[in-house]
């Protein structure tokens, strides 16, 4: 048996993959979450084979979720299940440790299958992820800056652009402001900007925040 954990902010989404996956015998439902605190703490008494992840959530993000799935509970399977598009987050987020990206409007049998592949400790590339993978092998699509950003960086960048402030992000993060300020700087240099209004720019036009 699968136990999978559903973590999204929205109720009505959580009941519709939760009535979908029960169509599935081999699949039970450990638990699900509204946001990444609730998430976290779930887990640490609940056992769960694969966690269904979405990315923009109140308070932790998908990112550092995933970040501290990854450092606490390295047993356990993610899958990123995300209205954004692969071409904003998939490889950022498997290059960061994720198990595999689908869009939340993906079929039935793909969310299934994915599932399945996660679960036995394969990562799954949709077929749009996959044609990514190849072109930026091939050298035909030059990868987006915010690729070669490590899963802290990404967590930074992420809250700077949504308007937190260096010391606000400290806090959250539990590291020191001079911390913050660091990655910060390794950010905009990576990424080529010179100011927090610079990064919300990128963000926006990248697709990896909403307006």
């Amino acid at each position: 048996m699968i136990q999978v954990a559903i973590v999204d902010d929205h109720q009505i989404v959580r009941t519709g993959f939760r009535e979908l996956l029960s169509e599935d015998a081999s699949i039970n439902i450990a638990f699900e979450a509204a946001n990444g605190d609730e998430a976290l703490e779930k887990l640490r008494t609940t056992q769960c084979g694969v966690l269904l992840l979405d990315i923009s959530l109140p308070g932790k993000s998908g990112v550092d979720v995933l970040r501290a799935v990854r450092q606490r509970y390295p047993e356990t399977n993610v899958l990123i299940l995300s209205g954004f598009p692969e071409e904003s987050y998939a490889l950022a987020m498997i290059k960061n440790g994720a198990n595999g990206y689908l869009c939340k409007d993906c079929e039935r049998e793909e969310l299934l299958r994915a599932i399945h592949m996660v679960s036995a400790g394969r990562r799954y590339v949709s077929p749009r992820t996959a044609e990514l993978l190849a072109d930026e092998m091939s050298g035909e699509r030059s990868g987006v800056l915010h690729e070669a950003l490590s899963d802290r960086e990404l967590q930074v960048f992420l809250r700077l652009a949504r308007g937190e402030s260096v010391s606000d992000i400290a806090g959250q993060l539990h590291l020191s402001v001079k911390t913050i300020s660091t990655y910060r700087s390794r950010v905009t240099d990576k990424l080529n900007v010179a100011s927090n209004a610079e990064l919300a720019t990128y963000a926006l036009r990248h697709g990896l925040i909403n307006d």
